[in-house]
């Protein structure tokens, strides 16, 4: 392990080159293992393959869609030189308990960087996402641990059902009435053909086979944000 002592880095931003130049800062490389989310953007595990390094893929927490750390203890080897977590969607990473892991198995932290956004986007933002969170019920709305400031950068629901082939036919419904749901992460990323895994990962497995964003940009009006809602309603438990 090359890793001496607990180490935080914060990326410039959010790109594979920034996330491995944060890397080869603290010295990880050939030899070394660091524990990414499978489940979200494939930069990381791209950082660390460019750094020399092999990405070990963790489960995540099926609430808020970002790295569990149980699963991140698990994964911990004698080989294991950092931590990369992701802010999923724009809910932070559980840091305090990463943090806190990091500290004492002495392993790297390199967090994610980037301007931040305009705080109005922010704040238009998270009333729609108030809003659909009180008015959706035919889907699982998005969670917000405690204390946690969400950005919503997507609004990601979970399409009860068997899945993949109900998540799909819901997003196929409501392209119909109008309404442009996307797929929140179409393939995991150990499941890409760059960084095929043997991996076992079922929360991220089925939260990628439910999940779909809906549309919360800032320049939404109510009568949008109320279209959105009953366009999903009249699903519920129709598909």
């Amino acid at each position: 392990m090359t890793t001496a002592g607990r180490r935080h880095r914060i990326a410039s931003d959010t790109t594979a080159a920034a996330l491995r130049a944060a890397l080869v800062e603290l010295g990880i490389g050939t030899g070394d293992e660091v524990i990414v989310p499978s489940f979200g953007p494939g930069a990381p595990a791209d950082a660390v393959r460019l750094a020399g390094a092999v990405p070990v893929f963790a489960d995540i927490d099926a609430r808020t869609f970002c790295l569990d750390p149980d699963a991140v203890a698990a994964g911990i080897t004698s080989r294991t030189a950092a931590i990369v977590p992701v802010h999923v969607f724009g809910h932070p990473a559980p840091m305090a308990r990463l943090n806190e892991l990091a500290e004492r198995c002495a392993l790297a932290l390199v967090e994610e960087g980037g301007a931040a956004e305009d705080t109005g986007a922010i704040a238009r933002r998270r009333a729609h996402a108030r809003f659909l969170d009180s008015a959706l019920t035919s889907v699982v709305v998005p969670y917000t641990e405690p204390g946690a400031h969400h950005l919503y950068q997507q609004y990601a629901v979970r399409i009860p059902g068997n899945g993949r082939p109900d998540r799909d036919a819901f997003a196929a419904a409501l392209a119909k009435k109008g309404v442009r749901a996307t797929v929140s992460v179409p393939v995991p990323v150990h499941r890409m053909p760059a960084h095929r895994s043997g991996a076992v990962l079922p929360q991220t497995e089925q939260v990628a086979a439910d999940s779909l964003s809906l549309p919360v940009h800032p320049g939404m009006s109510q009568r949008e944000l109320t279209h959105i809602a009953d366009a999903c309603n009249a699903l519920g438990g129709l598909i």
